[in-house]
């Protein structure tokens, strides 16, 4: 029984490695070349496409006023306030002995 089991990993191990051995077949056929009025078609497809890529207006920061409040760090730290001289208010209704 030991060696049905020995026999069955080294099997299951030879796989892998027997697959990388197998040839490299293309099964896809290579497309015919272009003639030169296709390639002049696509090289003036492609300038247009960029030329409207251009065209596009740089999107706006966005409104969120909640943005904050996410865990994401905000992108520019506010202003430190300033510190008030009111007096120190004491809890009422503490007692202290």
């Amino acid at each position: 029984m030991k060696v049905f089991r020995m026999a069955a990993v080294l099997a299951l191990l030879a796989g892998p490695a027997y697959a990388q051995q197998m040839p490299n077949i293309n099964l896809m056929q290579d497309a015919p070349s272009k003639t030169d009025d296709e390639k002049a078609a696509d090289a003036e497809r492609d300038r247009k496409y960029k030329d409207t890529l251009k065209k596009i207006p740089d999107a706006k920061a966005s409104n969120d006023p909640w943005g904050g409040m996410r865990s994401d760090p905000p992108k520019a730290a506010p202003p430190a306030a300033a510190k008030s001289t009111a007096a120190k208010k004491t809890k009422t209704g503490a007692t202290t002995n």
